[in-house]
């Protein structure tokens, strides 16, 4: 599954049932990520802007791991300040490599080389090393048991 195509589309697939609503549309202005917005537990996609689908994994898992009483105010005018915290971060990213792991793409979809603050070739060491920092939040937050990781129990927290 090398087709950029083709890997948006099982990224939306995916991300529609679980469920993080993915809503195709022109996005007017310009955003952290090209053609991603966040708004709420939903994700605008403008496939024209977009450049790497596998940000649309990371930026979801965002939305997964954030609190539900926060969830709704994700991308708004009352977003709390502070969002995501550094322990969301981290939890978004090791949240974008199970997901990596589950749709079966390789890793470099998500941690392409112009992300993660030049990180993504050592995020990538570190994870197929199995050294899955941030797993205890995942575990804190319910979403998976260390023993079976990367297999999730439930992908929204």
């Amino acid at each position: 599954m090398n087709n950029p195509s083709t890997i948006l589309d099982t990224i939306i697939d995916f991300l529609n049932s679980i469920p993080i609503k993915i809503i195709e549309k022109k996005i007017s202005h310009d955003t952290f990520l090209p053609g991603i917005q966040l708004c709420g537990s939903s994700i605008y996609i403008d496939r024209e802007k977009l450049k790497y689908p596998g940000d649309l994994l990371h930026e979801a898992g965002h939305i997964a791991v954030t609190e539900a009483s926060v969830r709704p105010l994700i991308g708004k005018e009352n977003q709390p300040p502070n969002w995501p915290s550094d322990g969301e971060e981290i939890a978004a990213i090791l949240w974008s490599f199970a997901a990596s792991h589950h749709l079966q793409l390789s890793l470099d979809v998500v941690f392409h080389p112009n992300g993660y603050k030049n990180e993504a070739t050592w995020l990538i060491e570190q994870f197929s090393s199995k050294n899955y920092m941030g797993l205890p939040l995942l575990e804190w937050m319910n979403l998976c048991n260390k023993e079976e990781f990367p297999k999730m129990i439930q992908w929204v927290r």
